[in-house]
């Protein structure tokens, strides 16, 4: 979530998100580097990749909200949940749990239920092919 944070605020390539993410996550010294963390870069680019599509599945199921006036960490919480429902195939279940957790963590307590309602309305609607792709 912080990594397509960084890519939506600084409008940058999502490799060059993942690479700073991983420098700002490393020790002072500069020298030893985080081991690269390959889940979480599948879905980063993933969700970058099918953002247009996700950003119109939310917009859809969140009621008199416009994408661009949601909180910005709340916008990436529901790309990153959308994402891994359709595409990862993570259990609906989970993928909203753990996005409720990030919203506990990151965003204020408002958020914790325009997520869960949003997250829920897309859970129960079925991409228009019925057949979402899934990561290999």
């Amino acid at each position: 979530m912080q990594v397509l944070y960084q890519w939506d605020m600084r409008k940058q390539p999502w490799e060059e998100a993942v690479e700073s993410y991983y420098e700002s996550v490393g020790p002072p010294d500069g020298e030893t580097r985080l081991a690269r963390d390959e889940f979480m870069e599948r879905l980063v680019q993933g969700t970058v990749e099918r953002c247009a599509e996700i950003d119109a599945r939310i917009v859809k199921h969140s009621e008199h909200w416009r994408l661009e006036r949601m909180p910005a960490v709340d916008r990436n919480i529901l790309r990153l949940a959308v994402y891994e429902m359709d595409w990862v195939q993570t259990p609906a279940a989970v993928a909203i749990d753990e996005a409720l957790e990030l919203a506990r963590r990151f965003s204020g307590d408002e958020s914790v239920p325009f997520i869960n309602g949003v997250l829920d309305a897309v859970r129960k609607e079925k991409p228009e092919d019925g057949s979402p792709e899934t990561e290999s």
